[in-house]
This record gives structure tokens, C-alpha cells and sequence, in this order.
């Protein structure tokens, strides 16, 4: 056999090799060439402080800091406001480690009602809920309702973005009017951009009080 005729035969098993090789490229080519996926966004959460500054029974539920990750309720915090000394501390901010909320607004504002004891509503003013990358809050209202005339409303406000919404429970555990604006336990309003939503905490020496919980989500 001349070496030329060996040297073509071998130059074809190496050409049927490469084919195949080629081939089994091709089969598991979509593996080879995947985007590999990035690690999943962290979720934002929102989170309320509430603290009491007299007679901690009047401050019921969860109290201190609580974080809710999205789209998770917060637990239930508890106004239960009367003649009893001091009141109830009140701030609330958003967690966001991954800027998933970049260019919303969310506030949250402290009015006694009109005509209303505005001893009643420490702190009064509209508040931005921050939203930075650490756990931190916005400024302190004070919640100090009792049996002096009026009520102080709380009015939670969503802006910048219409893909986000903030889920408000609120409801009694006794007299309901001590809870204005309240829905039954389980159902929730939503402030979203351009519909703010207001609730109006009237707790003072009647039976119960106001169980509030809080919802952060996207659409």
C-alpha cells in the first residue's frame, strides 16, 4: 500500500470525526450557548415603626420595627388610644436593595380631622416614606385620640410610578366607630398613583380598638 493511499484514508476518518463532533455541537448547542441567568432581584419590603411613649397597653399588635417583604402583609399593629397616659409613635419606610421601585414617591400624611382636638394628632404633616437601600424611616406622627373631640386621619399616598400599590387594612375589634373609613377584617383599599387612601383612627375609652396592616406590591 503506498503511503499516499494511507494518508487519504486517514485524512477521511479525520474529516468523518470532525463531522461528527460537529453534529453533537449542534445537538447540545442551545446549552453551550445559554444566557446564564443572573441572581433573581431581592424584593422590596415596607416596614412600620411603632412605638409607645406612655401606657404601652394603648399601642396593641406588633410593636417596634416590622418588615414586610413584597407581597407580603405586615402584622397587624393595634390602636387602642383612651385616658390613659402618653400615646402611640407612628412612622413607616420601604426597603429596596435592588432600586425595583426607582422613581416612585409614597407619603404618608397626619391631619387631625377638621373642627377636630388637634392635641389629639402629634406631629401633624405630609411625610415621604423613604426608599433606600437600608432599612430606615420617615419622620414620627403621633397618635393620641381619646375622648376629646375629633379624630386624626391618616391618608397614604402613591406616586411617580402606576405600577405600584400599597394595600391598607383597617378595621375594629370592637366599636366600629372608632375606625373611620374602616372595611371588615380582610378586605383592604389600595393608594396607587392618583388615589390616595385616607383612614381616620378615633380610638378612645369605647370597647376595642383599630387593627391597621400594610401591603406592598407591584401590578
Amino acid at each position: 500500500m503506498s503511503r499516499s493511499g494511507s494518508s487519504s484514508r486517514r485524512g477521511r476518518l479525520a474529516c468523518a470525526l470532525a463531522a461528527g463532533a460537529l453534529a453533537t455541537a449542534g445537538l447540545t448547542g442551545t446549552a453551550a450557548h445559554a444566557v446564564p441567568t443572573g441572581p433573581r432581584a431581592a424584593a422590596p419590603e415596607v416596614g412600620i415603626q411603632y412605638n409607645p411613649d406612655g401606657d404601652a397597653g394603648q399601642c396593641g399588635g406588633r410593636t417596634g420595627q416590622q418588615w414586610a417583604t413584597s407581597p407580603d402583609w405586615t402584622q397587624p399593629i393595634r390602636f387602642d388610644t383612651d385616658g390613659r397616659p402618653g400615646g402611640c409613635q407612628l412612622a413607616f419606610g420601604v426597603y429596596d436593595p435592588d432600586n425595583t421601585f426607582a422613581g416612585a414617591s409614597i407619603s404618608y400624611a397626619f391631619y387631625v380631622n377638621p373642627g377636630g382636638d388637634s392635641g389629639q394628632c402629634g406631629a401633624q404633616g405630609t411625610y415621604q416614606m423613604p426608599i433606600r437601600p437600608f432599612q430606615t424611616f420617615g419622620p414620627s406622627v403621633r397618635v393620641d385620640t381619646d375622648n376629646r373631640s375629633g379624630y386624626c386621619n391618616l391618608t397614604l399616598a402613591v406616586s411617580g410610578r402606576s405600577d405600584i400599590g400599597l394595600d391598607v387594612q383597617f378595621y375594629p375589634d370592637g366599636d366600629a366607630g372608632q375606625c373611620k373609613n374602616y372595611l371588615p377584617a380582610g378586605q383592604y383599599r389600595t393608594a396607587y398613583a392618583g388615589n390616595p387612601v385616607t383612614v381616620g383612627i378615633d380610638a378612645d375609652n369605647r370597647p376595642g380598638g383599630c387593627q391597621f396592616l400594610l401591603r406592598l406590591r407591584r401590578f
